[in-house]
This record gives C-alpha cells, sequence and structure tokens, in this order.
C-alpha cells in the first residue's frame, strides 16, 4: 500500500509533467502562427473574405470583396469560380486557415446574414488589408463601417500600380458595354452611354446600353459629388460614362459596382 508521501510525489510529478507538456505545446503553437490569446481559432477559410469560426460563427471581413466561387442557382449554390477567386481563397488559407486571429469590429457587428463584420488581424497583420495589398480584393466601402477606408485605398492604389492579382487585368484598353459579358470576373475599364437612372432607398443604377449596369449603394453616394444625389438625371442621363471594377452578372445583367468616385468619369 502506498503511503500518502508517495502519492504526493506521483500528484506533483504529473503536475509538473502536465504544465511541461502544456508548456511546449503553446511554445510549438506559437512558432506555427497559432496564438491562442488572439482570441478566435479559424476552422475553415470559406472563401477570400470569409471565414468560419470554431465556435460555429462565420465572419465576414469588412471594407473588401473578393471574386466569387460559388453562385446561387435557385434556392441553393453551384460551384462557378469566377478569374482569381481560388486563388484568393488559397492567399486567404495561407494568412489565417487553421490560426487563431483576433478579430476588431467597427460600427455595425453583424450584417443580415447574421455574420459577424470585422477586421481580422494575425499577429501585428491586418488580413482585410493584406488581400487588398496583394490583389486578391477590391474595396468595397459600406457606410457606417469605413473605419480603415483611407488605408485600404492606399492599400488598392499600391496593387493597382503594380498590377497584382485582379489588376493584372486591366489594362489601358477600355472595353465597350457589349463586351462586359464576355468579361465576368475581371477588373475592366467600361464605356458606356447612360440611357436611364434609377434611384431607390438603398442604391442608385445607371442603365446603360446593351443591358450595362453601374451600381452605386446610396450610403456610398456622400463619397460622389452632391449634384449626382440631386439629380442623377441631369448628371449622368444620357452622357458617355469610364468606368472601372470587378465585372459582375447580376441576375442575367454584367455591372460594376462602384464604391469610389475614383472608379467613374463622366464625359
Amino acid at each position: 500500500m502506498k503511503t500518502p508521501l508517495i502519492k504526493n510525489r506521483i500528484i506533483l510529478v504529473l503536475v509538473i509533467v502536465v504544465i511541461a507538456i502544456a508548456f511546449s505545446v503553446s511554445r510549438s503553437l506559437r512558432r506555427t502562427g497559432f496564438r491562442p490569446l488572439d482570441g478566435v481559432y479559424v476552422s475553415r477559410v470559406i472563401d477570400g473574405d470569409t471565414i468560419k469560426l470554431s465556435n460555429g460563427m462565420y465572419v465576414r471581413y469588412i471594407g473588401i470583396d473578393t471574386p466569387e466561387i460559388r453562385e446561387r442557382k435557385g434556392n441553393g449554390w453551384i460551384y462557378n469560380p469566377m478569374p482569381y477567386s481560388e486563388d484568393a481563397k488559397a492567399f486567404n488559407q495561407r494568412l489565417v486557415g487553421g490560426r487563431w486571429v483576433r478579430l476588431e469590429f467597427d460600427v455595425q457587428k453583424k450584417d443580415r446574414y447574421n455574420r459577424l463584420l470585422a477586421y481580422v488581424y494575425t499577429g501585428d497583420k491586418m488580413v482585410n488589408m493584406e488581400m487588398v495589398r496583394a490583389g486578391y480584393a477590391m474595396i468595397y466601402t459600406y457606410p457606417p463601417n469605413v473605419k480603415y477606408t483611407d488605408r485600404l485605398l492606399d492599400a488598392q492604389r499600391d496593387a493597382r500600380e503594380h498590377t497584382r492579382g485582379l489588376w493584372s487585368s486591366l489594362s489601358t484598353d477600355v472595353i465597350s458595354a457589349s463586351e462586359t459579358s464576355k468579361n465576368i470576373g475581371l477588373i475592366k475599364m467600361v464605356e458606356a452611354r447612360v440611357l436611364d437612372t434609377y434611384l431607390s432607398r438603398r442604391v442608385l443604377i445607371l442603365d446603360c446600353v446593351d443591358n450595362f449596369k453601374v451600381v452605386i449603394f446610396k450610403d456610398n453616394l456622400a463619397y460622389f459629388p452632391k449634384e449626382i444625389l440631386r439629380s442623377p438625371d441631369n448628371y449622368f442621363k444620357h452622357k458617355t460614362i469610364r468606368v472601372y471594377g470587378v465585372i459582375k452578372n447580376y441576375k442575367g445583367s454584367p455591372e460594376i459596382i462602384a464604391n469610389s468616385p475614383s472608379q467613374l468619369e463622366v464625359f
């Protein structure tokens, strides 16, 4: 029969072993980028701008937009990757996949899909910013979450000047509205004539020739000339515009979302 002294020594040895193992694992995790003290663990990378946490919550990166991997078909989604979408996901995976990350929130904490809206950090690096700087994301300004808009714009200018990622598809050549449907998923400069405008509580749409549209969310109109909001018809109707951005397909119509006045010129 073991004496109390022997039992105490065994317990002490076990405690020391457990502490040593915990310290070793913690140090190993830090070397590989796992930072438990940063707060939340990324269990899955969905695409270039969305991740899933180990607690089951999804996080949508604030201020950026990356090419879509899936598109909605009926009530579900099908795999139909846009150009650079897999590259964006792979880059995001390298940054945050299987890592502990820190979240910073802006004014709105969740979107209508109940996803967390956040700036995501690994160490001192903001992942949102790294995605833009590498050319795998464009800025997607949506007030009131605009805390780092200026910094994201600077990162985008840098990516554009160095033709990284998505920006490698943007040349000095201007395409017509009739060519937009053949360039879905690419950043292009499009020249088109505006036939009509539509302003709702949420969005301003410029209806152009060849079924091409330019979309400006109303919250973003504060960054554009005030005359646009006063009378979009006077400002745009029957005029020629040049707009650059990712060409997307929305309900059969090619469109570009303009988040910044720098994307749009009127002639």
